[in-house]
């Protein structure tokens, strides 16, 4: 692990160097080392629906915020992006019409593994989705 834990402007700051993470408009809430937990939100854009004019998320655009959320609640502990080896999801039920809040919970910051869960919330914080990712910590 580095020596401090990055803070949430500057995870926020590292977040929107990608254009993609730009477009997405990840905005990060909260980042708690101490917890190892990393929560952002993301509001619902044209661009992301499943079907024009349908207001409900493409499952593929969230599946795309779970792995970068989950990756980010290591970088916060470890100061670097990691490549992801695995992660799932399971859709629980439509979110239609809401913006999603991503609480991603680190379980282990190993010497060669990472692995965070991550619950998808909406506005009435309720679940409509989980993952879990794996990614590769080593130097």
């Amino acid at each position: 692990m580095s020596n401090e834990a990055l803070t949430q402007v500057e995870l926020q700051e590292r977040l929107t160097k990608s254009p993609f993470n730009s477009f997405l408009g990840i905005e990060i809430q909260s980042a708690n080392p101490e917890s190892q937990e990393l929560t952002a939100r993301v509001s619902l854009r044209p661009e992301f629906e499943r079907g024009r004019g349908t207001g409900q998320w493409h499952g593929g655009v969230i599946a795309a915020l779970i792995d970068i959320v989950g990756d980010y609640g290591l970088v916060m502990l470890l100061g670097r992006p990691l490549p992801t080896i695995n992660f799932r999801v399971d859709y629980l039920r439509p979110a239609s019409n809401t913006s999603l809040l991503f609480v991603a919970r680190v379980r282990r910051a190993g010497k060669s593994i990472g692995v965070v869960d991550i619950d998808v919330l909406n506005e009435e914080s309720v679940l409509v989705a989980v993952g879990r990712a794996n990614y590769s910590t080593l130097a």
